[in-house]
């Protein structure tokens, strides 16, 4: 994987947007975006965020989601959970039912 790979690896660093490279501050894939004294950023440039949802919809369709799990982030093709968790009658089912 390359810095101008579009379609990076999402659920292979600590947060999805990290898998493209900052089109404002030229951070690489993996590195956080950095501010114009050279300090780390609190967070990411509006145009990375921009850059990382036009990759992941190109990538994995615009049904699909990231969600965040246990061991990461886990890609979702067919979208959001939490409406899959809604059943036919409306009532909402637990997410996060005990085992």
């Amino acid at each position: 994987m390359t810095d101008d790979d579009p379609a990076g690896d999402f659920c292979g660093f600590a947060h999805p947007v990290l898998a493209v490279a900052c089109p404002d501050c030229k951070a690489r894939i993996g590195a956080m975006c950095m501010r114009p004294s050279g300090h780390r950023a609190s967070d990411f440039h509006q145009s990375r965020k921009a850059a990382a949802d036009a990759a992941f919809i190109a990538r994995h369709g615009a049904a699909a989601s990231i969600e965040r799990t246990a061991a990461g982030w886990a890609i979702d093709p067919t979208g959001d959970a939490e409406a899959r968790a809604t059943d036919a009658a409306g009532s909402d089912l637990p997410l996060f039912a005990a085992r």
